[in-house]
């Protein structure tokens, strides 16, 4: 389904959103290409693709709420590149590893449809592509990559991640979270649904750090893939955001990390504009790095 938008707060370059079903678990994906730059509808070249994947801590949002489209419109636009915003089930009903498969649909979709879909084959470039989430969404990013390594997925060829505040957890509580209570309760809750059943957060989907979640690590280190971490002092998860990044680094990972001393307030980033510049400037060097 296409159709034609206008968005109602943010002056965005969009044309047009674009919603497919995967062939599995009807995962849905909505396209964004910005309008600035086009020239009589074509473009000079090809954009960078980002594979966006939206935060609620696995139990809420979705591709369609207006917080999560703004972001990506935005995204789209500040960035000049198309974002593929895509959906995935949410727990209590389905626990993980749902989400990272519904994340893999959506990329195995991107590259098997360059040649079908008319918007990717006319604006995206498949050479060039990221995987970006926010909170859960930086979550599933990760996790997703570590599915895709070493699989064929020609013609798309995936450059980075970048996990932007992403929600990890564990059993024994870190410095920052011990300093931060405020939310811990919720937290729990959260992975007590979404972990599977009898999983405590020393699993590796919620803790990377332990069990063999270092050889997914190695993994993503074998292929070379940049990798933004970020996080802000003023948070509970920032000492796991950090350890994450300190054993990726360890692990053979070129991670770039932008943690910041200070935060008043979960992904501010996403809802305000001058704030969303500081992710969306660590964004684009990360997509000038990781040009072909």
């Amino acid at each position: 389904m296409s159709e034609s938008f206008q968005a109602s707060e943010i002056d965005a370059g969009l044309a047009n959103i674009t919603v497919k079903k995967t062939p599995h678990h009807t995962t849905r994906i909505r396209l964004y290409v910005p309008t600035t730059g086009q020239n009589g509808g074509v473009w000079s070249k090809k954009l960078p693709l980002v594979v966006y994947y939206h935060a609620g801590g696995f139990i809420t949002q979705g591709i369609d709420l207006k917080p999560v489209h703004d972001s990506c419109n935005l995204m789209a636009r500040e960035l000049n590149v198309v974002v593929a915003s895509a959906s995935y089930r949410v727990a209590p009903e389905f626990r993980l590893p749902a989400a990272y498969e519904d994340g893999v649909d959506a990329v195995e979709w991107l590259s098997n449809s360059s040649e079908d879909d008319e918007w990717i084959k006319s604006y995206a470039d498949l050479s060039n592509v990221l995987l970006v989430g926010t909170n859960s969404g930086g979550n599933v990013a990760y996790n997703v990559g570590v599915r895709l390594t070493f699989r064929n997925l020609t013609p798309l060829r995936i450059r980075g991640l970048i996990l932007h505040e992403p929600f990890f957890g564990g059993e024994k509580r870190c410095e920052s979270e011990l300093r931060h209570v405020n939310g811990q309760a919720v937290r729990d809750f959260y992975w007590k649904l979404c972990l599977p059943e009898g999983a405590s957060r020393d699993h590796k989907y919620s803790n990377p750090t332990v069990g063999d979640g270092p050889d997914d690590m190695e993994k993503i280190g074998g292929m070379r893939w940049k990798v933004i971490v970020t996080g802000e002092g003023g948070r509970a998860l920032i000492d796991r955001q950090r350890d994450v990044a300190k054993l990726l680094k360890e692990k053979g990972v070129d991670v770039v990390e932008r943690f910041t001393d200070d935060g008043d307030g979960n992904n501010a980033e996403l809802g305000d504009h001058s704030r969303a510049q500081t992710l969306f400037a660590s964004i684009r060097s990360l997509i000038h790095s990781c040009a072909p």
